[in-house]
């Protein structure tokens, strides 16, 4: 054998040697881990024997419960529920008092053994899910799950995040609330018939994969009313009449006419009946050949009571408002600043209360701490003599006292303490709510309300002005004053006339809505609930039924017309099936909270409710089928089979196909610019794409040769400051290096 050959071969058997090496390592690693593994296990089972089990929902809570409760607790999370209704059929046995069948939700059997096997180890197990109406239910599915016996004291509510708080509820731990359970498990079973049973209605008779809610086609129809009005409306032109006049003083007046002898130009606080060219003309006359003469010059202090503490709408519609943040969004950052976050010197702690509740509600212990920092850190006239306290403003809203408001958990705890440690985003969503709370429990701000009114000829003239005369709450919470400083004036006085302008204008639609106020109008009909406000506005979206335009506000797309259309035709009526009506949604809530306070049998309520519907959706079967609106052609010819090009809806919006479809599969995004020039290569125009996801971002028409993206629009302009780019939100320009702010002249 040559000396190659013998280096070659011996190469391999030391291939093979090695590779036999590497099994046996493997294996022998293998052995070890599961060595380890069951060793942990037995360390864990043992050291569970005594101990106290603590069931929560979310690994994140579980680790800092753990790290406050020491080692005479174990903590676990359930991960969210364990049984849930099946998702592929209606599970609701309507023939034997709608019973539902409940299943181990699919990839939880491994963490159902794990905590059964502790709960049989452990001297007492305490479901502590959370403090509310869903949070209840999971723990009585845990209770059977785990076969914790229900007469027994073993349901933990913890409505804030502290070492005090926690101990002091793992300590006085209370029964699982049935009724609470019999509510949750009424309002699952009636969402589940409807979305079940209508559903499959829908497919038929519009178009397969449509979906319809209890809840959600409310706010449908709400938003389709609202494009309806919209779409009715004709505007009707007025003019608005100003006088700008100087006094001997050298005060500037902007007075505008509201009276014509004696009689109003007023309505709807608009000069609406200055309705023609010509009575317009007829008051700038009579202005111009009289002296204008001080009537009446009146001021008077007024007092703005304290903004009360958030609840989970409104939290939902200032985060959207001053932040824009979506509801769901929101209501994450809550949920990790709920849940606890590890903070220098003070370990785990959460940083708000729970944040999903309808109640005004603030702690005696809360109360006491938040006044002590007011006096501690503001002059004594910023602390009212009494806490200020607040009622529900909801109408038909049965308010959960046993919750409080939205608040921090400690007032020493400010938001310049807690800058580094959060993340830019929890912490505006912290100092909000820190600013709200500490500022609900301030003096009253008070302004000086001045009027002054002055005559000329047949013609009566007014101007209103507010001045600030101390901030009290708003020094936290910005107030929002109507009208500059009005400067005082005497009766008889007579004003100079510098010019006399008129403005045409025209009435305007009512606002579509965005989804604060969306929010706000479907909490004050009484319709949903703070665990299905942040959710509403997106299952319409997903299901393609409401679109954002540019100012972030809600219109219906042609599909949701024609789903609110079909819907309001056959299930709105004087019954229990009217599913599209907010009044009768705003019954079945109240309903619900009835099962709740133990008023009302939960089974009374669902058999009321699915006689009533069950006829209707047996009635709508006969309906005919609602034909679709036809592509709409863009009058462009198909570049690779000639054919037209039409307009479509898919998953993430509208684009452009071809006609021949399926034999042609020629497509293009539909390019939506807003007047912009690229501010990165300034030869291509800024266009509105949409993400994968749905969200909306703003790039340049040349990509993939430029590929400037932004997630802001951009304005066009640089910022007065600093240089950078500046963005718009609705008619806010703004900066998002520097922070500067404007106000647009157009809100398009």
């Amino acid at each position: 054998m040559s000396e190659k050959k013998s280096s070659v071969k011996d190469k391999e058997i030391k291939e093979v040697k090695g590779t036999k090496t590497k099994t046996k390592t493997a294996a022998k690693s293998t052995k070890t881990a599961k060595a380890r593994t069951k060793a942990a296990k037995l360390v864990e089972d043992s050291l569970s024997k005594g101990k106290v089990l603590i069931i929560v929902e979310s690994p994140s809570k579980a680790a800092t419960l753990s790290s406050m409760l020491g080692r005479g607790y174990i903590v676990k999370s359930s991960k969210g529920h364990m049984r849930d209704l099946p998702k592929s059929r209606l599970a609701i046995d309507i023939e034997h008092d709608f019973e539902p069948e409940y299943i181990l939700v699919k990839g939880k059997a491994a963490l159902k053994n794990e905590l059964l096997k502790l709960a049989e180890s452990s001297s007492h197990v305490l479901l502590a899910s959370d403090p509310d109406r869903e949070g209840e239910a999971i723990a009585w599915h845990l209770a059977d799950l785990l076969h914790v016996d229900l007469s027994e004291k073993c349901r933990v509510r913890f409505y804030e995040i502290t070492e005090n708080a926690v101990k002091a509820a793992v300590k006085n731990p209370d029964y699982i609330d049935s009724n609470k359970v019999e509510a949750q498990q009424a309002r699952r079973i009636l969402d589940r018939l409807v979305g079940y049973t209508l559903s499959p209605l829908l497919w038929k008779k519009i178009r397969y994969g449509l979906s319809a809610g209890r809840v959600q086609s409310v706010a449908l129809n709400l938003i389709c009313e609202r494009e309806r009005e919209i779409m009715k409306f004709i505007p009707d032109p007025y003019w608005v009449i100003t006088a700008k006049s100087e006094s001997e003083s050298g005060n500037i007046y902007e007075l505008r006419a509201y009276k014509l002898d004696g009689k109003t130009l007023m309505k709807n606080n608009l000069p609406l009946l200055i309705n023609t060219p010509e009575k317009a003309q007829e008051i700038i006359d009579e202005i111009k050949a009289n002296n204008i003469v001080v009537r009446e010059f009146k001021s008077k202090d007024s007092p703005h009571t304290a903004p009360a503490p958030f609840r989970t709408s409104t939290l939902q519609q200032e985060a959207s408002r001053k932040l824009g943040m979506l509801p769901a969004h929101t209501m994450r950052i809550a949920q990790a600043l709920y849940e606890g976050l590890n903070i220098p010197g003070r370990g785990h702690i959460g940083l708000i209360t729970y944040m999903r509740t309808d109640s005004l509600r603030i702690s005696q212990e809360a109360l006491t701490s938040c006044r002590e920092f007011i006096k501690a850190n503001y002059s004594p006239e910023y602390l009212p003599k009494t806490p200020n306290t607040y009622g529900s403003t909801a109408k038909n809203v049965k308010i959960q006292d046993a919750h409080e408001a939205i608040r921090p958990t400690d007032i020493n705890l400010t938001p310049d303490k807690m800058r580094d440690v959060l993340t830019p985003e929890q912490h505006r969503l912290y100092s909000l709510i820190w600013n709200r709370f500490t500022a609900s429990q301030m003096t009253p701000a008070v302004t000086a309300k001045a009027t002054l009114k002055a005559d000329a000829g047949r013609v009566s003239l007014k101007q209103e002005g507010e001045t600030l005369i101390f901030d009290g709450w708003s020094k936290l919470w910005p107030l929002e004053l109507k009208g500059s400083e009005l400067a005082k004036i005497n009766e008889g006085e007579m004003l100079r006339l510098i010019e006399v302008s008129q403005e045409q204008k025209f009435t305007k639609p009512p606002a579509r809505y965005s989804e604060a106020g969306l929010i706000k109008t479907l909490e004050e009909n009484g319709v949903g609930r703070p665990s299905t406000y942040a959710t509403i506005a997106g299952t319409l979206e997903s299901r393609d039924y409401i679109e954002k335009n540019e100012e972030k506000r809600f219109y219906p797309t042609a599909l949701g017309l024609i789903v609110d259309e079909f819907l309001a035709q056959y299930f709105n009526r004087k019954d229990l099936s009217s599913i599209v009506d907010a009044g009768f949604t705003a019954q079945m809530e109240k309903e619900l909270d009835e099962v709740e306070e133990a008023e009302r049998k939960w089974l009374d309520v669902v058999s009321e409710f699915w006689g009533e519907f069950s006829n209707t959706l047996e009635e709508a079967q006969s309906a005919p089928r609602v034909p679709l609106p036809e592509p709409e052609p863009i009058g462009e010819k198909c570049p690779d089979c000639g054919h037209d090009l039409v307009k479509k809806r898919g998953r993430f919006g509208e684009f452009i196909a071809c006609s021949n479809y399926p034999k042609c599969n020629y497509t293009k995004p539909i390019l939506s610019t807003i007047g912009v020039k690229c501010p990165k290569c300034g030869e291509g125009d800024i266009v509105k794409r949409k993400s994968k996801n749905g969200r909306t971002f703003y790039g340049c028409s040349r990509y993939p040769e430029c590929d400037y993206v932004a997630w802001n629009r951009p304005a066009g302009e640089k910022c007065p400051e600093c240089g950078e780019e500046l963005y718009k939100r609705g008619s806010t320009i703004f900066c998002a290096k520097c922070k500067y702010k404007a106000e647009s002249e157009s809100n398009e």
